[in-house]
């Protein structure tokens, strides 16, 4: 796979990335960028049908369960270190912490809320907690330089900062993956500035969550349809053009990556958030954004 230049410091010959949710969507398309860039990448992914289409130029991979902290389903499993040590040297420069799921349960599935948690909360504390030190010992020689020679990149949602209606277990997940990023953002400021955390929120995407292809993108042949033969609308980005924007803000040093798609513009997003901050500044009702008094008002204020 041909190498380019890129302005960030991460995206570099050499350097190396984990990328967990890798073997398809916006997972795959960010191992295809690392590749480009001449890195070596370990994608790791719970289906073994996606990760055997992984091209061996791209990345090498993983079966693993995020969900799992112990054994040879979790991050820190054996054969997973091994590879770690002998093929990265123990360096890591970019873990992507992108694995997750949009599953919808409500209050009436408890198993439903336990397993959306498990993957989207615990899938990033286990990634954080169990290579962390792989990727300070990586960024400890350059503490005192003012470009991040590692990143971490944790994949949130929309729907956990303007929390809509219908899906409170996949909400909450979100929303507590947008705490842990900050925090962690906050916890490394001083001790190891070289590492970079971003929260990447992707808008609309045509990934298999949306209805496309899961393997597919805006670069293979397949991409053009899902499998019931729907083409893509025109409103979703491609896997690719999320990672092209997560690049962009990475080096512009932006902890938070809140993507537009074809249809919902930068500013609209401000808006979204900014009326549900509103709710409790303001003293109204959770959700207001969507109940019927407030339709008009919150109508008038996104114009």
């Amino acid at each position: 796979m041909a190498s380019s230049s890129s302005s960030s410091a991460i995206f570099k010959t050499g350097n190396t990335a984990v990328i967990t949710g890798g073997a398809s969507g916006i997972g795959l398309a960010l191992a295809k960028k690392c590749a480009g860039y001449g890195m070596k990448v370990l994608v790791a992914d719970w289906n073994t049908e996606l990760l055997a289409k992984v091209p061996a130029d791209v990345a090498a991979t993983y079966q693993m369960d995020v969900s799992k902290g112990g054994g040879l389903g979790g991050l820190q499993g054996g054969r997973c270190r091994r590879t770690l040590m002998v093929v990265f040297l123990c360096k890591i420069n970019l873990l992507a912490l992108n694995a997750g799921t949009g599953a919808k349960h409500s209050f009436d599935s408890p198993e439903g809320f336990e397993k959306i948690l498990n993957v989207n909360i615990f899938g990033v504390v286990h990634g954080i907690t169990h290579l962390l030190p792989l990727i300070k010992s990586s960024s400890s020689k350059a503490e005192t330089e003012t470009e991040p020679s590692s990143a971490i990149v944790i994949t949130g949602s929309k729907q956990g900062i303007t929390n809509p209606p219908g899906n409170p277990a996949y909400n909450a997940s979100k929303a507590a993956v947008k705490s842990l990023a900050e925090q962690l953002s906050y916890d490394l400021r001083a001790d190891h500035p070289s590492v970079s955390v971003h929260l990447l929120v992707p808008g609309w995407t045509w990934t298999g969550l949306a209805g496309g292809q899961p393997g597919g993108g805006r670069d293979t042949a397949a991409a053009a349809g899902a499998a019931d033969g729907k083409k893509k609308p025109d409103a979703p980005w491609w896997p690719e053009d999320v990672v092209e924007y997560l690049e962009k803000k990475m080096t512009e040093k932006q902890f938070w990556v809140i993507c537009p798609d074809n249809e919902v513009t930068e500013g609209m997003d401000k808006k979204r958030m900014a009326w549900s901050g509103g709710d409790v500044i303001n003293g109204r009702p959770p959700l207001s954004r969507w109940r019927e008094e407030y339709k008009e008002q919150a109508a008038e204020f996104m114009k």
